[in-house]
């Protein structure tokens, strides 16, 4: 690797390369839930693997799981230096529906400054940036000012089922004095910012039968129990008239928000107009007394995924349907246990089942706990002062209403605390048609992870 003058230098002599690599990763489909695409999620490890190499990280795996790989790297500089370990993940979800993309979602295309393509934006741009940064602190030193391991997973996606016993089979690989994610984002092009807490999830999915099979409307739909019907009088109660969750003992551990968490919260620059534009509603609205940040990032949720149940197709058919189902995930908030609020739902549907009815709860994999780090993490200081840095203003402090499981598990079974660094921002269409992430954000995500990498060095 030919030698630089600075981390900037190599980052400006290297801009259109890392262009390149960018739009060549998100020409590979890796598409974590859809086994038709394994060849090429499997492609994309491999394509992590090599830009490691690339960069000069000296070891560097791609180790086994019960589902897709995990890309692992090690740079260990000495002893007497902090260890770092930087976590992403190379899988995307489906582009469907195909019709709503403006370009083909695996045909990268730059307009208007933003590269449109399924996974710009969630996460193949923050990941490489972090690569692309270690590598600038390599050109212009020889070795990044500290230790830096890699843990790349394919499978975040759909709930990162096999990732907790990874890393807990792998602990002595990945111990680390704290973990840089680099997925997540942005509050705001214009204004930088330090998110503190993910929410937790837990999902399930309700199947409801009435009868034998499917029967002829004019002969039973005034006799027999309608399992649709049945379905949406269940659903009902799952909330009171103001939409506060009604499952008894939902909200037993919620902490009510602290008087210096409302004020914190109120420092964030929130335009509700631009908010519904966005989200493409007239009106927002929620559990009453609470602002929609506070319910956004400190309210747990219970949201009705999808409902599906009788006749489907075009036209009409006259039938009083036996089944019905739903699916169903909470995000929670500390102290909410995921199995814990699956076990009050069953209870829930139990005592809400509609006479004539049956339902059953079948619990979704992907559980996570809700995380919030230390505030008092010399990491997190140290990520706060390079962002200030770089934008020229003080990050606000924000929280996510998404969730990343594997923070937890860091926590739980390395014993280290995470902060999120990257750099995708709200509407850039994460998981919808027409994702986009903006140039501009790429390139800074490299000086941002080698300017903090240099950074950390000191704490």
């Amino acid at each position: 690797m030919a030698a630089t003058a600075t981390w900037e230098q190599a980052l400006a002599e290297r801009e259109a390369a890392h262009v390149e690599q960018l739009m060549a990763f998100l020409r590979i489909p890796s598409v974590s839930t859809d086994p038709a695409r394994n060849a090429e999620t499997a492609r994309a490890a491999e394509f992590v693997a090599e830009r490691l190499r690339e960069a000069g990280v000296p070891t560097v795996e791609i180790l086994p799981t019960g589902g897709h790989p995990v890309v692992y790297g090690d740079w260990r500089v000495g002893d007497d230096r902090p260890t770092f370990l930087v976590y992403g993940h190379y899988d995307v979800q489906p582009a469907e529906p195909l019709e709503l993309w403006r370009t083909p979602p695996f045909e990268p295309n730059v307009r208007d400054g933003r590269i449109y393509a399924r996974g710009a934006s969630d996460m193949k741009g923050n990941l490489l940036s972090a690569i692309q940064g270690v590598e600038a602190l390599a050109r212009a030193g020889g070795a990044p000012p500290v230790n830096v391991r890699f843990i790349f997973e394919g499978e975040e996606e759909i709930g990162s089922p096999n990732l907790a016993p990874f890393v807990r089979a792998e602990r002595e690989r990945l111990a680390c004095g704290a973990v840089l994610c680099a997925d997540g984002g942005q509050f705001a092009a214009d204004r930088p910012s330090l998110d503190v807490s993910t929410k937790g999830l837990a999902g399930c999915q309700i199947d409801l039968r009435t009868a034998a099979g499917d029967l002829h409307s004019g002969m039973y739909g005034a006799v027999v129990p309608n399992a649709v019907r049945a379905m949406a009088r269940l659903l009902a109660s799952f909330h009171d008239a103001e939409g506060r969750v009604a499952v008894e003992g939902f909200s037993d551990a919620v902490r009510e928000p602290t008087a210096e968490e409302r004020a914190e919260i109120a420092q964030v620059p929130f335009d509700e107009a631009e908010y519904r534009a966005q989200a493409g509603v007239e009106a927002l609205r929620g559990e009453p007394g609470y602002g929609p940040l506070e319910r956004a990032w400190l309210r747990p949720t219970l949201d009705l995924n999808g409902v599906w149940g009788g006749f489907q197709g075009e036209g009409s058919k006259t039938v009083t349907p036996c089944q019905a189902h739903a699916k169903v995930t909470c995000r929670l908030v500390p102290d909410q246990e995921p199995e814990a609020i699956l076990d009050l739902i069953e209870r829930h549907v139990a005592a809400h089942c509609p006479p004539g009815a049956e339902a059953t709860v079948n619990r979704i994999p992907g559980s996570a706990r809700p995380w919030a780090v230390d505030r008092s993490l010399p990491a997190l200081a140290a990520a706060g002062e390079v962002l200030a840095e770089l934008w020229g203003s003080e990050p606000v402090v924000i929280r996510s209403g998404g969730t990343i499981p594997v923070l937890d598990v860091f926590k739980q079974e390395l014993g280290a605390d995470s902060v999120i660094f990257a750099w995708s921002l709200p509407g850039s269409g994460a998981h919808a048609p027409n994702e986009w992430y903006r140039v501009e954000d790429f390139l800074r995500g490299r000086r941002a992870y080698a300017a903090l990498l240099t950074a950390l060095a000191e704490v």
